[in-house]
């Protein structure tokens, strides 16, 4: 069976077409922009590498134009449509309806919609792609597969907020946490690597967006984002944990109303924020490699409170087996690694200074004096929805 997998963003699709019995990626694409008239799509088939300028008004559009160059004779990829056995969407916020990924139906959809408060960017995103679906491919089944599922392990104490009770009984405010196809797929490929499923490992999902994840035996037991990704560390442009009076002290010193108090939390905050130098890690890297002070401190801070969550997960763990890095800058950025790692020497973590100058690969990088294991595991979401959305529809 193929599956193709959608991951919906604001004004942007991420698109693969996998095998599922060769465990082959066949296609995999990046629509970017959509909604403008520039947007691009940029295609890669079975390695051969193309961008192609294609105004998409909408996901409609967006979602035809893939489905439309799957079929080409240019690229081949497929002969007909039938050849996709399911679709697997990535759906950011299922509150507390899902702890597991479902087929489609009306009764999914709608619960879905009314997750919109809690996911007002994401979630319409995700609903747009499962409509586009229902039009261009009727009677191909869908699946969901939801970030917030794996973290519906947390126990009430670590979910609870300390507000009154009454916004957790009537709105559900709570912490869900975000990243969980990431946190899942990195739990159980460590499971994997080191033949044991009793594990206490705490992995750091380290991109644009990031959040760390405390697991025991397989299962979420704490994360740092909340009720929305805008929690925890800080982020590319995501400022995470603040003092909340900070927010209306700042909102009557600028004349700053609500929703751009939340917009400059969101996209002018965190890395970018403090090193004023760009949304790209790699060019805050690049200036503090090249002596500048704010782009110092915005990493060394940014590292600096990523450790202390760790120690916070030790301890509610009890203990730390394994510690992972995962996404781009986890997987890639071997200083932001480093710089993690120099304050976690009071749990026995040494780092392999040589072992950890590699990028994107599967690796041990601690020592093997290490009394925690330190590994790179890159992350695949894809794989994960694709899996899911597979088991769930090869007998339909």
């Amino acid at each position: 069976m193929k599956v193709l997998v959608l991951n919906c963003g604001s004004s942007s699709l991420k698109c693969q077409l996998i095998d599922m019995e060769k465990k082959e990626r066949i296609m995999k694409g990046h629509y970017e922009r959509i909604g403008g008239s520039r947007s691009s799509l940029r295609f890669n088939v079975r390695g051969n590498k193309t961008v192609i300028e294609h105004p998409a008004r909408d996901f409609d559009e967006a979602i035809s134009e893939i489905l439309s160059l799957l079929v080409s004779e240019e690229y081949e990829v497929i002969k007909d449509f039938s050849e996709i056995g399911a679709v697997g969407h990535r759906i950011v916020h299922g509150g507390e309806k899902f702890k597991n990924s479902v087929i489609v139906d009306s009764d999914v959809i709608k619960a879905i919609e009314d997750c919109v408060t809690l996911a007002p960017l994401h979630n319409p995103a995700g609903l747009a792609g499962i409509h586009a679906c229902e039009k261009l491919l009727p009677g191909v089944p869908m699946v969901t597969v939801f970030d917030t599922a794996f973290h519906q392990t947390l126990p009430e104490k670590a979910f609870i907020y300390q507000l009154p009770y009454k916004y957790y009984e009537e709105h559900r405010i709570r912490k869900y946490g975000f990243h969980g196809i990431s946190h899942r797929y990195v739990s159980e490929r460590i499971s994997e690597i080191l033949g044991r499923k009793d594990l206490k490992v705490i992995n750091c999902h380290l991109g644009q967006g990031a959040s760390l994840c405390a697991i025991k035996n397989g299962i979420s037991v704490d994360t740092t984002m909340g009720l929305t990704p805008l929690a925890g560390i800080p982020m590319g442009t995501r400022c995470g944990d603040v003092d909340p009076s900070i927010i209306p002290t700042v909102m009557k010193l600028y004349d700053i109303k609500p929703d751009e108090m939340l917009r400059i939390m969101n996209k002018e905050s965190g890395a970018w924020g403090v090193s004023g130098v760009s949304t790209d890690f790699r060019d805050i890297e690049r200036m503090a490699l090249a002596g500048d002070e704010r782009s110092i401190l915005a990493l060394e801070s940014r590292a600096y409170i990523i450790a202390q969550y760790i120690a916070k997960f030790v301890v509610t763990l009890n203990g730390v087996d394994c510690i992972t890095f995962a996404g781009g800058i986890g997987e890639n950025g071997f200083e932001e690694r480093e710089r993690i790692c120099k304050y976690l020497g009071c749990f026995g973590v040494e780092l392999d200074l040589e072992k950890n100058k590699i990028r994107g690969e599967e690796a041990k990088i601690s020592t093997d004096n290490s009394k925690v294991d330190v590994y790179i595991v890159p992350t695949n979401e894809e794989l994960v929805i694709a899996s899911d959305a597979y088991e769930l529809t090869k007998n339909k």
